[in-house]
């Protein structure tokens, strides 16, 4: 064991180098603080190596693969033979997509001169740390500011330990070959995903979810669209399914679980357990600074994402809220500003909630429900992509846009769509909603034609009453 006998100072440390601390590292340097990331794994963190990044490349490569093996018919468009080398899916999704990511984060830390810092991190108090390398070398470091982004890692369900053919997100993602049969337990947005991945890539998906809807965070009319695209896929899926053990027969996996009180099983190639994730707040030591955490082991912070320690920020999945890549970004922002002495603020008024599942789903805002629950006044209007011609063009007429205003005025609070590309779509009427505009400011904004996008104004015109294409 290698020690480092003086204390190295710093001004701000980062504490993970995932989409909240790179974003965060970057922000305090551009506001001219001496900064230093420190990451035990890999820089860009879970969602840029084993999570948002890699998962989109693979539900690409799905698309691709059912398209090629029929899927494009319809358009008059036949091919025959189509194979799948997945090994070389795999090779795409590792080396072109994620270390041209990750490569590129690392640049752009380095380009904003920030320290890297390779091994783990514990605070021995509230102003040093130790940093243990791989190599067993202990380095002390003294800190003016830290940021604590540590991120989550995905829970371990009883009867179900990872490993073997008991796979984590991060072990479906890396599969080195399409199981024949697949069970997804957690229907929420990670194993809606894979599990629609996989079934586009040729495998028999069961998915087992323990609520009464999958994509539970999402409203019941949306899931609906997505739901028989499912069925059209060939997908099994169980609602109120309870998993209980998962038994290991050398070369393949028996999955029990419970539906109604009844004993069911179910056998795959492999299982994958999405049921959430915790957050790696422990054998940090926060304990000896006094960072105080809740009953999840979450960090309370303040509006600023300061803890109850006044020199260390919280932010991403180690704070309250929903577990989200971007929220973690917007978090690192506020937090680099708010150790500069700027006013920043967290202001989750327009948080984007996004499955890329067949169709997408989107939800910005609040909902009707949500909305009323709040006190607010508010009626919706709900346009048909089947009215929409780009939708019709690409045959992918499924689903809808929804819009929430205020009767009073007609300003946007919220809105929903389950359809082709609504990631990218809904992205306007969250800046609509952020910067307080009505359905009138949408209606007379000309949208260029035949665009997806076209569907946000013909639902404003109908929120105001005045629809054309319906």
């Amino acid at each position: 064991m290698v020690v480092g006998a003086f204390a190295v100072e710093l001004d701000t440390v980062v504490v993970g180098s995932g989409p909240g601390g790179y974003v965060a590292a970057i922000r305090a340097a551009q506001m001219g603080q001496k900064v230093a990331i420190i990451e035990r794994e890999f820089i860009g963190g879970v969602c840029l190596n084993v999570g948002c990044i890699p998962s989109k490349a693979l539900i690409s490569a799905g698309h691709a693969y059912h398209n090629a093996k029929g899927g494009s018919e319809v358009f008059g468009v036949k091919s025959t033979g189509a194979e799948l080398d997945f090994q070389k899916t795999q090779e795409w999704k590792d080396n072109e997509v994620v270390k041209t990511l990750t490569g590129g984060v690392e640049m752009l830390l380095k380009k904003n001169k920030v320290e890297i810092i390779r091994g783990e991190a514990f605070f021995n108090n509230e102003r040093e740390l130790t940093v243990v390398g791989e190599d067993d070398s202990h380095q002390l470091y003294s800190f003016n500011n830290a940021i604590i982004a540590t991120g989550s890692t995905p829970i371990e369900i009883p009867g179900f330990k990872f490993g073997g053919r008991v796979l984590d997100s991060t072990g479906a993602l890396n599969l080195k070959e399409v199981p024949k049969k697949f069970v997804v337990i957690g229907g929420g947005i990670v194993g809606s995903e894979l599990g629609m991945a996989y079934a586009n890539l040729g495998a028999d998906v069961t998915i087992l979810e323990g609520s009464p809807q999958i994509l539970p965070t999402f409203e019941k009319d949306m899931v609906k669209v997505v739901e028989k695209k499912m069925k059209d896929r060939g997908m099994t899926v169980h609602t109120k399914a309870m998993a209980k053990e998962a038994v290991d027969n050398g070369d393949s996996v028996t999955v029990k679980y419970e539906v109604n009180g009844e004993a069911k099983e179910v056998e795959a190639d492999y299982v994958l357990v999405s049921v959430g994730r915790r957050p790696n707040t422990e054998e940090i030591g926060l304990e000896g600074v006094g960072i105080k955490t809740n009953d999840r082991g979450l960090i309370e912070v303040d509006n600023q994402g300061r803890t109850n320690v006044k020199n260390f920020f919280a932010i991403g999945d180690i704070v309250p809220g929903a577990a989200l890549a971007h929220k973690a970004s917007y978090e690192g922002k506020v937090a680099a500003e708010a150790i500069a002495g700027e006013p920043a603020a967290v202001d989750y008024k327009v948080m984007p909630s996004v499955a890329y599942t067949d169709p997408e789903l989107a939800s910005y805002g609040l909902t009707q429900k949500e909305a009323k629950e709040q006190g607010l006044d508010v009626h919706a209007s709900k346009f048909p992509l089947a009215g929409n011609g780009r939708a019709l063009s690409l045959d992918q007429k499924e689903g809808f846009l929804r819009l929430v205003a205020t009767k009073e005025d007609n300003v946007l609070v919220g809105a929903q769509m389950v359809g082709a590309n609504a990631s990218d779509v809904m992205a306007e009427v969250g800046l609509a909603i952020e910067a307080g505009m009505n359905a009138e400011d949408i209606a007379l904004t000309i949208h260029g034609h035949p665009t997806l996008s076209e569907a946000v104004m013909d639902t404003a015109e109908a929120l105001l009453g005045q629809p054309i294409h319906m």
